[in-house]
């Protein structure tokens, strides 16, 4: 059996904790791996050998760092299909989900590469009589990401490859759920030729967490998970001076008026509630008709759940596949019973499936609920699970006081033909990332991955400008020289 290492100062090391997890592929319940569950002084040297390494990184010209950026592209590009099937038999979802997936961690180092011209600052001559007065931008030191079990390549990667093109270190902790897939990948970092301890690994779990918070050479902190998690790094690590980022949870609201065109909303909205088994941050969950879109629209979606195809995502055929553990299963289906117990109506229920040849996998298949409470339990609560809450507007105006009056602020969108309708919910709708006619609005590498309310805890979001931002400090300079210049020569 595999047990993962850790990666320190351009070395693996198997790590001193007597504590493992077993990792499972949750479709087939094979055990894959054991990952450690490392100790807090783990996290230390790697700080450590972060922080040595930073006094020469730093100093390395942005043309040269980007350099390994190009390396590490061309690596994943080579190794795409074996770290593709890794997500897939570590994560479940389909391998089209998994393909998408590593597509856009290789995007964000294509960005990353453009920091000679990102990184620039600005600069005005003669402010005052021979003054001149320029912004620089400079690393900050130690930078770390406590990444989520969901996307374990990509979301790395939102942050990565901006923090040490900008001249910073850096730790990575994946999710002890999930760490398979970032082990591979640096494997990958290490035939790059980086100076030790640029880029460091360390498995774990709540120890390790709190070591990164509590490291007073940690610079900068990025998370993404629960919001009840991301609030609890975002006070201890803010709380120690630290800059964070904290992607939290979402209740991702669709709303479908009575022009929208019916199949491709329908099929879209199912890809954006279903897909990936609904455990991602940008999936909708809540689907909002307006008027005359009700009953068209809720008998086409039923039909699309129950037709989605579940299991192995290794199967080409296979559309959905598992949640990522037993007890996520459980506990989806948990909330699906006391939604249930509360009034609600299972339009289809996807609980407890026979998936032929996987018993033992982590499925629960779509599953659509109406008359849910507007104002409580399934529609305040986020199940990271594929299940879809029904609930009926009269007027787009009541639909969207419906999404403002939502405690998250991640996602929203619309469906629509009308360009009227359109601008008016892009511009009062209370959310990060906006879709019109669009189910996942996930921002290219170029943009920063937004989110209001509950869902984000912070100032400044993952990839494109906001990381540049986020991974340094302006310094401005202010100087004077002698007016007579030919005095000098």
């Amino acid at each position: 059996m595999i047990t993962l290492r850790n990666y320190v100062n351009g070395q693996w090391l198997r790590s001193r904790s007597n504590s493992l997890l077993p990792i499972y592929n949750p479709a087939t319940a094979e055990k894959m791996a054991e990952t450690p569950l490392s100790l807090g002084e783990e996290v230390d040297e790697a700080v450590q050998a972060a922080a040595t390494a930073f006094v020469e990184w730093r100093r390395t010209p942005p043309t040269e760092r980007v350099q390994y950026l190009f390396k590490l592209k061309a690596l994943l590009e080579e190794q795409f299909e074996e770290l593709a099937r890794t997500i897939t038999m570590e994560c479940g979802k389909t391998l089209v989900e998994s393909k998408g997936e590593l597509q856009r961690a290789i995007e964000n180092v294509e960005v990353a590469c453009g920091i000679p011209i990102l990184m620039q600052g600005t600069n005005l001559e003669d402010i005052a009589r021979g003054i001149d007065e320029f912004m620089i931008r400079q690393p900050l030191g130690v930078a770390a990401m406590i990444a989520p079990f969901n996307f374990p390549a990509m979301i790395p990667f939102w942050f990565m490859p901006y923090a040490i093109a900008c001249g910073n270190t850096y730790l990575i902790k994946p999710s002890e759920k999930a760490p398979l897939t970032m082990q591979k990948v640096f494997e990958l970092i290490d035939q790059l030729g980086l100076p030790k301890g640029v880029i460091n690994l360390v498995n774990g779990s709540k120890e390790a967490v709190n070591a990164i918070l509590d490291h007073p050479k940690i610079q900068a902190v990025s998370f993404v998970g629960s919001t009840e998690v991301a609030k609890y790094v975002y006070g201890w690590a803010a709380g120690k001076g630290k800059r964070v980022q904290c992607q939290g949870g979402a209740k991702n609201p669709v709303i479908v008026l009575p022009d929208a065109d019916l199949e491709m909303t329908t099929r879209i909205t199912a890809d954006s509630a279903f897909g990936c088994a609904g455990q991602r941050c940008l999936a909708a969950s809540l689907a909002i008709t307006v008027g005359e879109a009700e009953k068209s629209f809720t008998e086409a979606i039923a039909d699309a759940a129950s037709s989605r195809v579940v299991g192995n995502g290794l199967e080409p055929t296979v559309e959905m596949g598992p949640v990522i553990t037993a007890q996520s299963r459980e506990r989806i289906e948990g909330l699906i019973q006391k939604e249930m117990n509360q009034g609600a109506t299972a339009l289809v229920d996807g609980r407890n499936p026979k998936v032929e040849g996987y018993e033992l996998g982590n499925f629960v298949r779509p599953t659509i609920l109406q008359n849910i409470d507007p104002a409580g339990g399934l529609a305040q609560t986020e199940v990271f699970g594929p299940v879809l809450g029904l609930i009926h507007a009269d007027t787009i105006d009541a639909a969207i006081d419906l999404v403002n009056r939502s405690q998250w602020g991640n996602m929203a969108c619309l469906f629509t033909s009308s360009g009227a309708a359109a601008r008016k919910f892009r511009y009062e709708a209370e959310a990060g990332n906006i879709g019109i006619n669009i189910g996942v609005a996930a921002p290219m590498a170029f943009f920063p991955f937004s989110g209001w309310k509950q869902s984000f805890f912070g100032d400044l979001h993952g990839q494109g400008r906001h990381a540049i931002e986020f991974f340094t400090q302006t310094k401005v300079v202010v100087e004077r020289w002698p007016r007579d210049w030919s005095r000098q020569f």
